[in-house]
């Protein structure tokens, strides 16, 4: 059922099924099912049943301030144990490569300044973790920079600006990257993220036909098969790596290059706690010195 309230209170923000569904990553269809499921176990109507608006009933307001309340004290389960305070706890989520680069130092750094403090960090793909932070399940996430403008009520932090290369097999000799890119199987950066979409983009605007092998999402096992010989491909230069494995060699793209831009994406401040704000400045601070 938590799945369900945390629904509910999305629901209840966004005025509609359909963009309470674009905000935490399901269909309308999804959405209502779900509260029907809801409204079918606590015997209660939820909404009225006029109109696309989601308008909630006398009892639906109710049940939303319970499940506030609820989702509140869920959060804190496991926090505590008898005759000790709550230890404040932040929800960080990260793309995969954050999780190995920046954040070992950041949380280490963090947990020796805030001892008392619990953190939780959430993988997952940048639209999700984005949405995610748009719902309240998440202090703030760690992306790539979404091709279109947030919704007003997030905040966005920048952290790096990444130089996309053409990573090809160490002994390929040829530096025309449009020729590697037309002869040789490409193995493609996952469509589903927003970096993949970037990659997408530069083939198109620059009439580029490649040969798909694999799709992948995961930028170390992308290096790992450009290793092997599977092909060749378009990735993103992170900041901690100032040389690629010895089996590799990257192409620079001169004056095509393009880029994508990792950040911070979280609430307005106002709504996040002291050690919240202060693992946002430490992200900030360990990227910054990391350029």
């Amino acid at each position: 059922m938590i799945r369900e309230l945390k629904t509910l209170i999305a629901v209840a923000q966004h005025g509609t099924f359909a963009a309470a569904g674009q905000r935490i990553g399901l269909t309308q269809a999804a959405v209502s099912a779900q509260m029907k499921r809801l409204e079918a176990e606590l015997g209660v109507a939820l909404f009225e049943r006029s109109g696309r608006a989601a308008v909630l009933t006398q009892r639906g307001q109710e049940t939303l301030q319970q499940a506030q309340a609820l989702l509140a004290l869920y959060g804190t389960l496991g926090a505590s144990s008898a005759g000790q305070e709550v230890a404040t706890r932040v929800t960080l989520g990260a793309i995969a490569s954050i999780q190995r680069s920046l954040l070992p130092n950041v949380l280490a750094r963090f947990h020796r300044q805030f001892s008392e403090c619990r953190t939780r960090v959430v993988p997952g793909l940048s639209l999700a973790l984005m949405n995610q932070v748009d719902a309240g399940e998440l202090d703030m996430a760690v992306i790539i920079r979404p091709p279109f403008s947030l919704h007003s009520d997030l905040r966005w932090q920048p952290l790096a600006h990444e130089p996309f290369r053409l990573l090809v097999p160490r002994q390929m000799a040829s530096d025309d990257w449009r020729e590697l890119l037309s002869s040789q199987p490409f193995v493609r950066y996952d469509r589903a993220s927003f970096g993949g979409r970037q990659v997408d983009r530069f083939l198109r605007d620059n009439h580029c036909q490649v040969r798909d092998v694999c799709e992948v999402d995961e930028l170390e096992a992308i290096v790992q098969l450009v290793t092997n010989g599977v092909g060749v491909a378009l990735v993103p230069q992170p900041s901690a790596i100032r040389r690629w494995p010895a089996g590799v060699r990257a192409i620079d793209l001169k004056e095509h290059t393009f880029h994508r831009d990792i950040g911070i994406v979280h609430r307005a401040s106002g709504q996040l706690s002291e050690p919240a704000l202060a693992l946002a400045a430490l992200l900030t601070q360990v990227a910054t010195a990391t350029h």
